[in-house]
């Protein structure tokens, strides 16, 4: 009988520390006595055939010569089996991305060629290049939320894990507040649910101004300035971007006000006067201001009519202005009167026929609307804030009150005493 003869081993190479499985196929294998892998004997081996032995390998490293013996010998033909280092990742980049899949990861690290599959937790890559000894490209697959042990598997054995945190897509379910100026600025709390590690945040098409991941279920950002109508918010992570319209997430973005009539313009400075402002925007008015001061109240009739009730405000002009989310209006102005009062008559007497001029002296004259004695009107002339000229009415013989009316109040009054024409 004839030496054995080997052609082949297969697979013809496995990792350093042995314990592989190998089929070595060739002739005369009967009564093999021995296997060895270079100078190193087979860990155990099973004849199957004249033409066949399975063998597992023993330790090793490099590339080593199979040979089989038996009764008549040993075989001769050079039979490579190559003993592979097992691979060791040390990193992947990037090292989160969406529970759907589809990121593309690159995994570094060594003994990488060969790799026969990369795993993330038990499930394979959608799709792996080996680049190099020391680089893999993978495509990670659909996988449930959470950290996943990412391994590579070459002839020479299974790397090490890193690790690959699945995120879920970050949802938004409000925004407080909705609505804002055009102008933006406005600091808005978006509520949810994965929000950590939110890479972007966008008023449709914009990026917010900034913003500050708080919690995973709270980002604040600072809107931009964006036209008017409802603007689709969404929050970017590494798990995705959140879907705006379930559930929905708007900020709507209003116009300023605009005022440009306020009647009456004036009033007491002790308040209580009911105004009506026309302007444009007033919907959703949220304040009605003179000066700092709030209005005791006002009711928004229409988006360009409101009605007001004037507070308190010391003597002068103030400014009138209305807020709404859109931002704060132009300012109108309204004056503050004080109620007149009058200290003198010159003369203090006259005719009872009427008809001679007499001149009130006081205070706050300049909108005199009436001078009335004893309840019956006067010509009358405004000459300066503290005096007014007047012509008294005819009437009886007699002691009457004198007083001035302006948009502010009634004066005090004072006795005009008019005078019986002499009997003849």
């Amino acid at each position: 009988m004839a030496a054995p003869t080997l052609s082949s081993v297969s697979p013809s190479q496995g990792p350093s520390s042995g314990g592989a499985t190998v089929t070595l196929t060739g002739t005369g294998f009967t009564g093999a006595t021995a296997v060895r892998f270079g100078t190193n004997a087979a860990a155990s081996f099973t004849v199957t055939g004249s033409t066949q032995i399975i063998a597992v390998t023993p330790p090793g490293t490099g590339a080593v010569n199979v040979t089989v013996t038996t009764s008549q010998g040993t075989s001769t033909q050079t039979v490579t089996y190559t003993y592979v280092t097992a691979p060791v990742l040390s990193s992947l980049a990037p090292s989160q991305g969406p529970t759907a899949g589809g990121t593309t990861v690159t995994l570094t690290g060594t003994s990488l060629s060969g790799a026969t599959a990369v795993r993330f937790d038990a499930t394979a890559a959608s799709s792996f290049t080996v680049n190099s000894p020391t680089q893999i490209t993978a495509v990670t697959p659909a996988h449930a939320a959470g950290a996943a042990p990412v391994t590579v598997t070459t002839p020479g054995g299974t790397s090490n894990a890193q690790t690959f945190s699945y995120v879920a897509v970050p949802s938004v379910t409000s925004l407080a507040p909705s609505q804002g100026p055009t102008a933006g600025g406005t600091t808005v709390t978006l509520t949810g649910t994965s929000l950590s590690g939110a890479t972007a945040v966008r008023f449709d098409a914009t990026a917010a101004s900034s913003f500050t991941v708080n919690s995973p279920t709270q980002i604040t950002a600072v809107t931009p300035a964006h036209a008017a109508g409802a603007a689709p918010v969404t929050v970017t992570t590494p798990g995705g971007t959140s879907n705006p319209d379930n559930p929905p997430a708007y900020f709507f973005y209003a116009t300023p006000p605009s005022a440009t009539d306020i009647t009456p313009s004036s009033g007491v400075v002790a308040g209580g006067t009911t105004v009506i402002l026309t302007g444009s925007g007033f919907i959703n008015a949220t304040a009605v201001r003179f000066d700092a001061t709030a209005a005791s109240s006002f009711t928004v009739n229409s988006s360009t009519q409101i009605t007001a009730v004037t507070p308190a405000h010391a003597a002068g002009a103030a400014a009138v202005t209305v807020t709404t989310p859109g931002g704060t209006s132009n300012a109108l102005t309204y004056v503050y009167l004080q109620a007149p009062t009058i200290t003198s008559l010159t003369p203090s007497q006259g005719p009872a026929s009427g008809g001679s001029v007499i001149t009130l002296t006081g205070t706050n004259l300049t909108t005199t609307a009436s001078v009335q004695f004893d309840g019956t009107p006067a010509a009358f002339t405004v000459l300066s804030p503290t005096q007014v000229t007047a012509l008294p009415p005819a009437g009886a013989a007699g002691a009457v009150t004198v007083t001035v009316a302006t948009a502010a109040g009634v004066s005090n009054g004072l006795t005009y005493t008019r005078i019986a024409s002499p009997a003849i």
